[in-house]
């Protein structure tokens, strides 16, 4: 059985979480064939942005303990992280679309993403300190980068689990809908985003990877002008401004 599917429509790739009877818990298998996929759906010229989402009730239960073990045995224990720091580093523009509990990994498979839509059953669960392990995978920057320190600190120090609505008043998530038009609407999303230029879309997120390290105006827009300006160079530039010239010279 694949611990990945993946299907493509409209630009968009949906790659699903397929372990239902484990909650989709990471394993080093499902790891190889998200990444796997991943070099698959960025070479091809269909595809313009990425949705995640799980099979079944669950969207991610975190890591199997069993590979966690073996991971620590090996002194590797990124092995375990491979899958969704894959996606975290993808070209692609991504959107969790979070079908029920994201636990613990879980959760960072989440927080890879661009964007994080909810079902109404979601909810985000740190649970590292639960069962003994400090957080990992970048877990406490990637949730910090999302909320504020106080909710990174009250989920993962004191075990607070957010449901979809509390996830939305805290801003870790963009949106929460109905469990069974989730997946659409994410798809509705993606599709904005699938028809952007794929070298634009790279572009801006490599851009967004510094943005951490810019604290003044002029870094800022110094930071964007190389890209802009190359962005300027190309046939879809071109190409919308004429008709863009053209809809406004109508309409006048």
């Amino acid at each position: 059985m694949p611990y990945i599917t993946s299907e493509i429509t409209d630009g968009v790739a949906v790659l699903t979480l397929n372990d239902p009877d484990k909650r989709n818990a990471i394993n080093l298998q499902m790891n190889d064939e998200i990444c796997a996929t991943m070099d698959d759906l960025e070479k091809s010229e269909e595809v313009g942005s990425l949705i995640l989402t799980g099979a079944g009730k669950a969207f991610c239960a975190g890591a199997d303990l069993g590979d966690l073990l073996a991971a620590r045995e090996r002194d590797n224990i990124q092995d375990i992280y491979r899958g969704f720091l894959r996606i975290a580093d993808s070209t692609l523009p991504s959107i969790a679309a979070v079908n029920g509990a994201a636990v613990g990994a879980g959760m960072n498979m989440a927080l890879a993403c661009d964007m994080i839509l909810a079902g109404e059953s979601a909810r985000f669960d740190s649970r590292f300190l639960d069962i003994g392990i400090h957080p990992g995978g970048g877990h406490t920057w990637r949730l910090l980068s999302r909320t504020n320190e106080q909710t990174m600190r009250a989920m993962v120090l004191f075990g607070q689990v957010l449901s979809s609505d509390e996830a939305l008043r805290r801003g870790l998530v963009w949106e929460v809908y109905p469990n069974e038009s989730l997946l659409n609407e994410a798809k509705v999303i993606g599709a904005k985003a699938a028809s952007f230029s794929k070298d634009l879309t790279k572009s801006t997120k490599e851009a967004f990877r510094s943005l951490p390290s810019i604290d003044d105006s002029p870094s800022a827009v110094q930071h964007e002008v190389v890209p802009q300006v190359k962005s300027m160079e190309s046939d879809a530039f071109r190409s919308l401004v004429t008709a863009l010239q053209k809809k406004i010279s109508s309409d006048n």
